[in-house]
């Protein structure tokens, strides 16, 4: 029975996206009969320049705030590690997890508030700066479990044998909780990716991302090359889990908690 269940909550999550790509090759022009198989609507996606260039924008603002929100997490998620009183580490538990939990829209309208009393220029950098704050709570989330998971044997053991405080932060801690580092990374990048609603906020005129496009494009009425475009970013996604769960199948320790 459990495994009837689980396969309906897959074809339920899963039917929508393969109706969607199935269609990506119908030279019919909708989503109501399929007539032949078509490469055409691939080709007309990367005849667009101008969506070209916002498929380069999207990726460059998701990795440049996954890395910066990646950094800033780690030492986030160190220090409130480190803290030694209780209520205290559970504080800024608490002020982190809300950040993730709360509406996008109040923290997109937020940001646009802030933005505009700042005197910031909505575009790139707005966007950027948005993307890196809502991440930073998704990174540290990512890594908290594996500094608690590290005894602190292994952090003392250092220190006898002479190991200054960036000896044991860069050979110790570090590479203990590289695969949360990683989660946290690969988080980030995909919550960047689909983001709609802060990015909505909070871009300008001249620039916009791959959500705020599709958004623009399906209200027009249905295209074929965004089913094309939704396609491949869907193969992408793919991909990236298939590179996490490498990378993580690498970076786990055996039995003897070293990394294999």
């Amino acid at each position: 029975m459990s495994r009837i269940f689980l396969v309906l909550i897959f074809l339920i999550l899963y039917a929508p996206i393969f109706f969607l790509v199935f269609y990506s090759f119908n030279t019919g022009g909708t989503m109501y009969g399929f007539k032949s198989f078509t490469l055409d609507w691939y080709k007309e996606l990367f005849q667009d320049s101008r969506l070209l260039i916002i498929v380069l924008n999207t990726f460059v603002i998701a990795l440049l705030s996954s890395l910066f929100a990646t950094i800033i997490g780690i030492f986030g998620a160190l220090g409130i590690h480190s803290m030694k009183k209780r209520q205290t580490k559970n504080t800024l538990l608490s002020l982190n997890n809300v950040l993730i939990v709360s509406p996008d829209v109040i923290i997109g309208a937020s940001f646009l508030i802030l933005f505009t009393m700042a005197g910031v220029k909505l575009g790139m950098f707005s966007v950027l700066l948005s993307h890196i704050a809502f991440s930073i709570p998704i990174v540290v989330l990512m890594i908290l479990p594996k500094l608690s998971e590290m005894s602190p044997t292994l952090i003392d053991a250092a220190r006898d044998l002479g190991a200054s405080h960036w000896n044991v932060l860069t050979k110790v801690v570090l590479p203990y909780i590289t695969p949360g580092i990683f989660a946290g990374f690969f988080m980030a990048l995909t919550y960047s990716l689909d983001d709609f609603a802060v990015t909505f906020f909070v871009t300008g005129n001249g620039f916009t991302t791959l959500s705020v496009e599709i958004y623009s494009l399906a209200r027009r009425g249905i295209s074929l090359n965004v089913n094309a475009l939704s396609t491949l970013l869907f193969l992408f996604t793919l991909v990236l889990v298939v590179v996490y769960y490498f990378i993580s199948q690498r970076n786990k320790p055996n039995g003897w908690g070293v990394k294999k």
